[in-house]
Parts: structure tokens; sequence; C-alpha cells
């Protein structure tokens, strides 16, 4: 509120002529506090708190029977080995047969670059088993394994996930690695060297 003082500064003399009288102005803040508080609590109130950043997780179906919660399909799994140096290993399919490394072409190592990497390897997969039938003439879907190697650091296990979310794969799994993969990390290693990954 603005209050004037409109007394008179000039004593008890007269002059001549008329002259204006001198009035100043008071500025009260008082409302203007209660204001700030009120628009302060109106954007607490309205504000949308910032939200954690998580990532979606698709959980399998409760089942009783052990058999069929591992049960995946040889031919529409895949299999993704995440090692040092940012290098990822993979190879089609469950690798149950310890022979299965007798062909050349079945353990690979690439990155996770845009392109050539992990994600072209992700929907060759995904298209080629979308191709497969099952039983009821319906599409099957891919099944992706993740196993990280001693070596691998948390960075390449959510990039992993990502790829998951980006290239829309429903049914993936994290396991743990078991020896024989460890075996063929050392070997492609051993073989290439610069591929990295190894212990």
């Amino acid at each position: 509120m603005a209050e004037m003082d409109t007394s008179s500064s000039g004593g008890g003399k007269k002059h001549q002529g008329t002259k204006s009288k001198k009035l100043s102005t008071r500025v009260d803040m008082t409302p203007m506090v209660d204001l700030g508080f009120l628009l302060i609590t109106f954007f607490m109130l309205t504000t949308t708190m910032a939200k954690p950043k998580t990532m979606d997780l698709i959980m399998p179906k409760d089942t009783e029977d052990e058999k069929e919660q591992n049960k995946v399909k040889e031919s529409t799994a895949l299999t993704i080995l995440l090692g040092k140096n940012n290098r990822v290993f993979y190879y089609e399919g469950l690798a149950q047969d310890p022979n299965a490394s007798s062909d050349p072409e079945f353990f690979q190592a690439t990155t996770f670059a845009n392109k050539g990497g992990i994600r072209d390897v992700i929907i060759k997969k995904r298209d080629e088993v979308a191709q497969l039938r099952n039983a009821k003439g319906e599409p099957e879907d891919v099944v992706v394994i993740i196993k990280a190697n001693d070596g691998a650091t948390y960075k390449n296990f959510v990039d992993i996930l990502d790829e998951m979310a980006i290239n829309r794969i429903q049914r993936y799994a994290t396991v743990d690695i078991s020896e024989q993969d460890k075996q063929w990390i050392q070997q492609t290693v051993s073989a290439n060297p610069g591929t990295g990954g190894a212990q």
C-alpha cells in the first residue's frame, strides 16, 4: 500500500504566490511478502517433481514347472557375452554342446558400434526368428541370453539393455556366465589379441 505524506513542510511563513506542496511517497512491502509466499506455495503444489530415470524390465510369468521356466528353443536363442574394453561376444543358440565351437563362424566378437556392431546382429537374428512359425502358426520371438564376464562394466550392461529396448526385444534374460563361455572368450582373445575381453 502506498501512502502519501500531505503534511506541510513550509513552517508558518507566508509566501508570495501559490506553491505546490512537496509530497513524499512510501511503499509498504508487507503485502508483497504475503504474495511471495502464496506464489511459492502455488508453484510447489503444481510443479511436477523430477521423476527418477528407470528402465522397464519385462519379468517372466510364474510357473511351477521348472522345465518350463528355462525352456528356450535353440533356433530362437541368441547368446551375448559382455567382455573387457567394451567388447561383445555372441553366438546363436544356447551352445549346450561343447563341440559347437568347432565351426569357426560359431563364436564371434563385435562392439557397441551403431553400424556393424551388436545392434546389427540382434536385428538380423530378430528378423530370422520372426520368419519361423510355431505350432499355432504364429511367428516366433527371439530370446536373447545376456552373460557378463568378470571384466564387463556396468555401463556395458546398461548399453545392452538399451539395445533390447531399441530393437524391441521382448524376451531376454541375464544368466551367469559359464566356464565354457569364459574359455571361448579366452580362445577368441588369444587368437585375436585386438579383440579384448580377456580375464
